[in-house]
């Protein structure tokens, strides 16, 4: 009932039937036609393929910590983000390489031209996986699998990247499929099977079920998928809440109705930069919450949005994460305004920072509208204008993001900047 191109060892079948009073299960489209396709530890396949020594060898991108590890890093143990002192510990061998952003994004633009040449559908998640729907290209190009098979073989060919493509009837058993087919395989979930491949698998592999959720699910004998799905959405309201038992009971019973959307719009951007366990003085958070606040209104503008709802998360020296946010009056792109608004919440904040220790400071804005027209507001109060901002922009657009910076990021810098999906 469901079918891979790789030598994983088959699943027993289980068929779980809705008890009486269950809401019938919303079946899947009725061809496996959603394909999910994903590269495989990006940032270090990227230096594998330009760096021939280094392939078939463990490899760590990043600095302080791991950006990305190849499967011979990962199968000592290494995973993202963790420190490059603790990967290397597991790891002695590895070889660390700093990261080229330039090239990651190139590679995953030639990517991206691969998937909309096969068919317009095409709905990004980020810079290395995406959602293709190719349910009408059966007269043009054949079946789905024939499809995803000659897609594998062009980023392959064409860009030297290994990619797993997973293909079902709704987008989360696509993109359960190519993480059960990873590292570079293929796997077909066809209609009619979807239970049967879903409920074996571990309840870790439904959106929504981190850390947290599992040891909760654990504590109650729920390992698997088909042991939730059994369970029942009122069974589980007591472990998970109301909200997260209706969603975890329809994705393990395959309840995905959502489809492939290609052009849609983001409804948030962000960017965090970690700092490491050593103590930061305020002026020196302070600093980088500027240098994020910068970089998000320039993607802002370059975008042509504006947003109306600044957000601020930190993450503490004991593992623990705060979010704090504030709502301005009106949408906006001007740099100062949106660092007045980020700046309050983190002096607001600043008790806390100081009792627990900082590790992380990020930066989300979100509420995004498209910057014109734009409603105008009474007082017609004269607000500063954009040249500053625009002038700065194509500064920084023609000579580098560090061509101009503020004084105060002199010595750290702005910081990584990963490549992105346009906004």
């Amino acid at each position: 009932m469901f079918e891979s191109d790789d030598d994983s060892p088959g699943r027993g079948r289980i068929r779980q039937p809705p008890r009486p009073g269950l809401r019938p299960r919303i079946a899947a489209r009725p061809q496996a036609s959603i394909l999910h396709a994903d590269l495989d530890s990006f940032y270090a396949s990227v230096e594998q393929r330009d760096q021939p020594y280094l392939r078939g060898k463990p490899v760590l991108v990043g600095g302080g910590v791991v950006l990305a590890a190849s499967y011979e890093a990962k199968a000592r143990g290494v995973r993202t983000p963790m420190n490059i002192g603790r990967a290397l510990q597991l790891c002695p061998e590895a070889i660390v390489v700093p990261p080229r952003m330039p090239e990651y994004a190139q590679a995953s633009s030639d990517v991206f031209a691969i998937f909309f040449d096969t068919t317009p559908v095409v709905e990004g998640v980020s810079i290395d996986e995406a959602f293709l729907d190719v349910a009408g290209l059966r007269r043009v190009a054949g079946e789905p699998r024939a499809i995803a098979r000659e897609l594998r073989v062009r980023v392959r060919r064409e860009v030297g990247l290994p990619i797993s493509v997973g293909i079902a009837g709704t987008k989360f058993l696509a993109k359960v499929a190519s993480a059960v087919s990873k590292p570079d395989g293929l796997l077909l979930v066809e209609h009619g099977g979807e239970l049967d491949f879903l409920h074996p698998l571990p309840v870790q592999r439904l959106w929504g079920v981190g850390p947290v959720t599992t040891k909760a699910l654990r504590a109650h004998g729920i390992e698997r998928i088909g042991q939730l799905a059994e369970l029942g959405e009122q069974g589980l309201r007591p472990i998970v809440g109301r909200a997260a038992a209706r969603h975890l009971h329809a994705l393990a019973w395959a309840r995905d109705p959502r489809r492939v959307e290609s052009g849609r719009r983001r409804r948030s951007i962000g960017a965090q930069r970690a700092l490491g366990r050593r103590s930061r003085t305020p002026d020196e958070i302070e600093a980088y919450l500027h240098g994020l606040t910068d970089r998000l209104a320039r993607r802002l503008r370059k975008a042509d949005r504006a947003c109306r709802t600044v957000v601020l998360r930190l993450r503490f020296d004991d593992f623990g994460r705060a979010t704090r946010s504030h709502t301005l009056p009106d949408s906006t792109d001007h740099t100062e305004t949106i660092l007045r608004a980020a700046r309050g919440l983190l002096t607001a904040a600043m008790p806390l920072i100081h009792e627990r220790g900082l590790t992380l400071i990020g930066l989300a804005l979100t509420n995004l509208d498209d910057a014109d027209p734009r409603q105008l507001t009474l007082p017609l109060n004269h607000d500063p204008g954009p040249e500053l901002d625009t002038a700065l922009d194509r500064v920084r657009t023609r000579f580098g993001s560090s061509a101009v910076t503020r004084a105060a990021l002199l010595g750290p810098g702005e910081g990584l900047s990963v490549p992105l999906l346009p906004d």
